[in-house]
């Protein structure tokens, strides 16, 4: 392996969804700089859609270490993990994400900012869950497949 493939290899291993969550923030933030459009109470909502985020990140995190597997992305998972806060989302970590960002765009009154959000969620699923999905089904098959029937992809 030459230096620009080990690079490639590194660059990939450090670009992870918390990076891509700050960059969307900061253009959310940016938007609220320039463009402000409070609402009331938008500061207690956003708040609470952060604190919901941390608590849901935190219980798939914890839920993935109890049941031995991997919760970093493009690391090949050990085990399917179905239940808790994976019965309600097939991917809550992204889901607390996604809940993390909303909740930012509210307190930095930065609604004009609010297609981050989804914009977000399609760059999540393009640039990681497609492919984790695809290890997953690989390792796991009907079961998967049968999680995949019952639990949608966000909520």
């Amino acid at each position: 392996m030459d230096l620009r493939e080990k690079l490639k290899l590194a660059l990939k291993e450090l670009e992870l969804p918390p990076m891509w969550l700050a960059v969307f923030a900061a253009i959310g933030w940016a938007v609220g700089q320039i463009a402000p459009l409070p609402i009331p109470y938008a500061d207690w909502l956003g708040y609470g859609l952060v604190g919901l985020g941390l608590v849901i990140s935190g219980l798939a995190a914890a839920q993935m270490v109890l049941a031995r597997t991997t919760f970093i992305p493009r690391r090949q998972p050990q085990r399917l993990v179905t239940g808790g806060i994976f019965a309600l989302s097939r991917n809550p970590i992204y889901l607390a994400d996604a809940f993390i960002l909303s909740g930012f765009l509210l307190i930095w009154d930065a609604l004009f900012a609010a297609p981050l959000v989804p914009a977000f969620m399609a760059w999540i699923t393009h640039r990681y869950i497609r492919g984790e999905e695809a290890w997953i089904m690989a390792a796991h098959g009907a079961d998967y497949a049968a999680y995949c029937a019952r639990v949608r992809r966000w909520l």
